[in-house]
């Protein structure tokens, strides 16, 4: 039998983490994992909107003219292309967005929030901000969370998937 040693790069980039590190990754995993569960299962009870729709909806309302292409809508809620497409199929049937071809590229369609869409949306908006409160602020040492909100947003910076406008933000 052929014992197997690892190159340099491969023990670097695979090394074992730290009590502190494997604690703050599980932690992460799970503590996010519960949250959005948490804001979906309000949303739905108060405001009869998942999370996602919420999201996606408040997404459209952000951007110039309420309407985006679908790949610009994608990145900004950090979901699947063909996942959006159910959601916004979902969205449509409601009556909530409207979806349109690009007329200078026919390939690239459109999703827009509707007046009926932005109303569901500003009825959501006080159970949603209530759960983002309850399930996660509320639950933070005050002086937490600027270290977190960096924290977060250089991870998405660094990975590529800070929403476009997001800078407003700070």
């Amino acid at each position: 039998m052929v014992a197997w040693h690892p190159s340099e790069t491969e023990e670097a980039a695979g090394r074992e983490l730290s009590n502190l590190e494997l604690l703050a990754w599980r932690a992460m995993v799970v503590g996010t994992g519960r949250l959005v569960s948490k804001l979906d299962e309000q949303l739905q009870a108060e405001a009869s909107l998942s999370l996602a729709d919420y999201e996606i909806l408040s997404y459209l309302s952000e951007a110039p003219g309420w309407h985006l292409r679908m790949t610009e809508l994608a990145e900004g809620v950090v979901i699947s292309r063909s996942g959006l497409t159910r959601r916004v199929d979902g969205l449509v049937r409601r009556e909530l967005v409207k979806r349109y071809a690009c007329e200078s590229d026919r390939r690239g369609t459109y999703a827009q929030l509707t007046d009926a869409g932005f109303s569901v949306l500003k009825a959501a908006v006080p159970a949603h901000r209530a759960g983002v409160r309850r399930y996660f602020l509320d639950l933070l040492p005050d002086t937490s969370l600027p270290t977190m909100a960096d924290a977060m947003v250089s991870l998405a910076s660094s990975l590529g998937m800070w929403p476009v406008g997001a800078a407003a933000f700070r």
